[in-house]
């Protein structure tokens, strides 16, 4: 019997099928499904008889460590762990105009700037609007190479025509190699492309960057295997309307994988913003109900961000729940120990949280800030300015304390922060020399009253 000469492939996360489907079993998503041509099996190899390396004992390999590259863009270098790693391969994904293509020219030019040659390889601009790009952000060397090639095979021909020191592909999903009988942009030609990339980057000690396209839920597009075959994988978030970009790690083999990122988008490109802290809380207005300030940690820096919530009358029979920056389930756990332990009536309230300047906060640490948010905006009282919340809370109501709260707390004070509500474990932990008045509570129904009412305790 003849083997099939074509096969269907999810274009989401490379589920293969005999036949077409309309949804893939594996990802559940519909009308992914793409028939590709099936490539010519090689010819069968000749047994290896002899290994290509001897292996040798772990404690007699030379260890030195990697001197990094600095890019020139200092939240870019804090999110890659200090810099580029020669060799190392890092993805960047995000939303369509999000900046990816800005930031990486304005790394090219400071590379470039640095006596480090950059070969900027676009198969969806051509040289002329990369150009007009570079022109408007400042960039202009004789050391940034660009080429529109899309064939991933004569990357290594390139770079060693040029001398390129660096490598950015903008996108991976426009290259493609000539092996593979697919067509560019397929789950087989991207996980052939980037293979033809990490090659030559590996091969030749040079950093390389690659753009990934993003489906509609956020993740990047193509097969899941290409986030392993990368050493890094960023990514892009914040609202096109905010003038704020985060660009956060979510794998990282040479630093950690939670650090952030925050750059301001101005007509000069993207610029770091040095004080996050003092950005974020900016416009905020301390006479307004339901806005609560909270000290969060990303990664290894304490920053200041603002929660809001409101809560209205509702005129349905079931209320709404909508959860912007905040985990929509951990709001839902929140609002039912408030309404269980401290006695608010929500059931008759259509709440809505919001975390501004499009930050997202996934550590539990913000509960308590999200809980007198909500108990703010529903009876109507600020919260007195100067004052910070921070603590997890429990199902039984119990303030629970959280990582570094002292860290927390001197960044709290160098902003002007005087009173910071927090559990009575961190209370007793955090030192004098912080310089905030820390107010310890035992229960959410201590902390609202603490918070809205003004008891010490």
């Amino acid at each position: 019997m003849p083997k099939p000469s074509v096969r269907f492939v999810c274009q989401n996360c490379g589920y293969e099928s005999p036949r077409w489907m309309g949804r893939c079993p594996d990802c559940s998503e519909w009308a992914t499904i793409v028939e590709e041509p099936v490539a010519p099996a090689p010819p069968a190899a000749r047994p290896r008889t002899q290994p290509a390396t001897a292996p040798e004992p772990l404690s007699s390999i030379d260890f030195t460590a990697e001197q990094r590259l600095s890019t020139g863009i200092s939240e870019l270098d804090r999110v890659l762990g200090g810099g580029l790693v020669p060799g190392s391969v890092v993805l960047i994904g995000g939303d369509p105009g999000i900046g990816k293509s800005t930031l990486l020219m304005q790394a090219s030019g400071n590379l470039a700037g640095q006596g480090t040659g950059v070969l900027y390889v676009s198969g969806e601009e051509s040289p002329r609007q990369i150009r007009m790009r570079s022109r408007r952000l400042g960039v202009d060397s004789d050391r940034v190479w660009v080429s529109p090639e899309t064939d991933a095979g004569a990357l290594e021909s390139l770079v060693e025509t040029t001398g390129a020191g660096a490598l950015v592909i903008d996108s991976i999903q426009t290259m493609s190699d000539p092996s593979s009988p697919s067509a560019p942009g397929t789950v087989s030609q991207v996980r052939a492309a980037a293979g033809q990339v990490a090659a030559v980057a590996r091969s030749r000690g040079i950093p390389a960057f690659l753009v990934g396209h993003v489906t509609k839920d956020g993740s990047l597009a193509g097969p899941r295997v290409l986030e392993h075959m990368v050493d890094t994988v960023l990514y892009f978030e914040g609202d096109s309307d905010s003038a704020y970009r985060i660009l956060r790690a979510v794998k990282n083999r040479f630093g950690a994988t939670d650090e952030v990122g925050i750059f301001e988008m101005s007509g000069a490109g993207l610029v770091p913003v040095e004080n996050p802290s003092a950005a974020l809380l900016a416009e905020r207005d301390e006479k307004e109900a339901g806005s609560v300030v909270c000290p969060v940690l990303e990664g290894t820096r304490p920053l200041l961000v603002e929660v809001q919530a409101l809560a209205a009358p509702t005129h349905f029979p079931s209320p709404r729940r909508m959860a912007s920056g905040v985990d929509f389930n951990r709001l839902l756990l929140v609002l039912a120990v408030l309404e269980k332990r401290a006695g608010l009536r929500l059931g008759q309230a259509d709440v809505y949280a919001n975390v501004t300047g499009g930050l997202r906060l996934s550590e539990p640490a913000a509960d308590l800030a999200l809980a007198i948010a909500v108990a703010s905006s529903l009876k109507d009282r600020p919260v007195p300015a100067g004052a910070a919340v921070m603590g997890e809370i429990g199902l039984s109501g119990e303030v629970r304390g959280v990582a570094q709260a002292e860290r927390r707390a001197r960044e709290a004070a160098r902003l002007g922060f005087t009173r910071l509500i927090l559990s009575r474990r961190d209370a007793r932990a955090v030192a004098p020399s912080a310089g905030v008045e820390c107010v310890g509570v035992r229960t959410v129904a201590e902390a609202v009253r603490v918070a809205l009412e003004g008891e010490s305790r």
